[in-house]
Order: structure tokens, then C-alpha cells, then sequence
């Protein structure tokens, strides 16, 4: 059953707070578990490198709250897991392989990814191709390193490749790695038309990690309660399907920039007031 223990912050809408608030944040509000996204100006990697992880440990640490799952930043960075350029791809490769090196190290077993995007005007299966490419490299890369790679779908403004259930279903199928998993993200399946008793009815307890999020009609990642999404009955079938992972807070929406905190406490008042019924 689900319960405000499966809720997992992230600190990508605390772009301007210093990690430490997040941490603290969470710790007040209740939340034991983040999926700490890798961007700026909380953790800096790159293709050639990346800081050390004792601060973030440390800061774990003192607040008593795990990081079961790591996502690195893969939209707004020029890191591009369908990179058309050929040097962009080389450099994206390292980048990701970096990130998962991070997932290890901070001891947790679940990297977020997804398929990355390619040109409007080139052939959609030259992009596929791609993105095949680095995901089996990087499945492979993973597998070495004990750390699943949690796939989710994009909406198609973010990308032509991986936008649907089918897509997800034919990708994760071509690779063909126990390393690379399917991830749902509530807003990218609320925009594809799709739901989470498809996503379940799909891929069953293959599913090892969701973005757990309200959205509107058209998109946006938003607090729970902003959006026009049914909360109660979204946690029903997440029961109904005995599902037990992580609830990722990817909030991106820069309306909650200013107060962040605010937004992961109403969120996990809501969902506790919902499993505590």
C-alpha cells in the first residue's frame, strides 16, 4: 500500500536554494526519500568529471534521509542521449556513464534516463537508431556498476523518439537489457492519452520507478493539487497493481522556484491524508 514513505522529493525546482535547504526542507516536512536530481548548483558533473559526492553524503546523512534514486540533469544541458553530432554523442556518453558512476557511488540502485531527442527534419529512425545505441552502451555500463536505468517517456515537445507507451515498449525490447527498466512519468503519459492502468497492464512490476506528478491537459509537471489530475484514484491503481517503489516529486514548473518547500509540504499532506484513510 502506498504511503507518504514512497513519496521521494527532488530538489529540481530548489534551483535557488544551496542543497543543504533541500535536504533540511525535506527532513521538516516528513520526506525520508529523494531522487536527487544532478544539475546545477547542487551537483556538478560533466563529460570530463564530476565533484565530489561527500558533501551530498554527508548532508544525507545529518538530515537521515536516503537517495534510492539519481537523475541527471538531460533536458536544458547540451548532453543528448540521441546527440545527432557525432562528438556530441561521444561526449553524452561519458557524461551519462558519469552519472551512473554517481548513482553507485551515493549507493543508490535506480539512474533516471530517458530516450533523449533528435532533429525534426532527419529521418525518425536515424534519431531511434541512436538513441538505441547509447542506451544499450549505457545498459551495459550499468549492469557493471549494479545500477538500473529507469526509462520514462517525454512529451513530443521534448522529443520525436520515446514519446508513448508503444515506443517505450519497442525500445526497452530492442535493447534487451535486465539493466534498463521502464519508468512511468505522469505527465508524459496524461499528454500521449495514456494511463496507469495501461502502463501496469503493460509492464507489470517491471516498473521500477514513477514520476508521480498533476498536470494539466497539455502538460506541465505540477504539485499535486494544481493540476487536473485525480489524485485518490491515481494512488488506487498504484495499489490495485501492488506497486511499492519511489514517488519522484519531478516538479519543474518554475511557479514553485520562489517557495519550493511550500509545494513539497502540500503534496505530502495530500497524499498522507489519502493513505492514512
Amino acid at each position: 500500500m502506498i504511503k507518504t514513505d514512497n513519496l521521494a522529493g527532488m530538489n529540481i525546482h530548489y534551483p535557488f536554494y544551496a542543497l543543504e535547504d533541500f535536504f533540511s526542507y525535506q527532513n521538516n516536512i516528513g520526506i525520508k526519500n529523494v531522487e536527487l536530481w544532478g544539475g546545477i548548483p547542487h551537483l556538478y558533473l560533466d563529460a570530463a568529471s564530476f565533484e565530489s559526492l561527500n558533501k551530498v553524503i554527508a548532508l544525507a546523512r545529518k538530515y537521515k534521509i536516503k537517495i534510492p534514486v539519481f537523475t541527471p540533469e538531460s533536458i536544458i544541458y547540451q548532453y543528448n542521449i540521441a546527440a545527432p553530432n557525432k562528438e556530441q554523442w561521444q561526449k553524452s556518453k561519458l557524461y551519462f556513464k558519469n552519472a551512473i558512476r554517481i548513482t553507485a557511488e551515493l549507493g543508490a540502485k535506480i539512474m533516471g534516463i530517458n530516450s533523449g531527442f533528435g532533429l525534426l527534419n532527419e529521418p525518425a529512425s536515424e534519431a531511434w537508431q541512436r538513441s538505441l545505441e547509447m542506451l544499450s552502451s549505457l545498459s551495459e555500463f550499468a549492469a557493471r556498476q549494479n545500477v538500473t536505468l529507469a526509462l520514462e517517456t517525454l512529451r513530443p515537445e521534448e522529443s520525436q523518439i520515446v514519446t508513448t507507451i508503444e515506443d517505450a515498449k519497442k525500445m526497452l525490447h530492442e535493447v534487451n537489457s535486465d539493466s534498463l527498466k521502464p519508468m512511468i512519468d505522469t505527465t508524459a503519459i496524461t499528454v500521449a492519452g495514456e494511463t496507469l492502468e495501461q502502463w501496469f497492464n503493460t509492464f507489470g512490476t517491471s516498473i521500477v520507478h514513477i514520476h508521480f506528478v498533476d498536470c494539466g491537459k497539455t502538460g506541465g509537471h505540477l504539485a499535486w493539487g494544481d493540476g487536473e489530475q485525480d489524485l485518490a484514484a491515481a494512488i488506487k491503481t498504484l495499489n490495485k497493481y501492488n506497486y511499492t517503489g519511489f514517488l519522484g516529486q519531478e516538479i519543474t514548473a518554475s511557479r514553485y522556484y520562489k517557495k519550493p518547500f511550500e509545494a513539497d509540504k502540500r503534496v505530502f499532506q495530500l497524499i498522507k491524508n489519502q493513505t492514512e484513510k
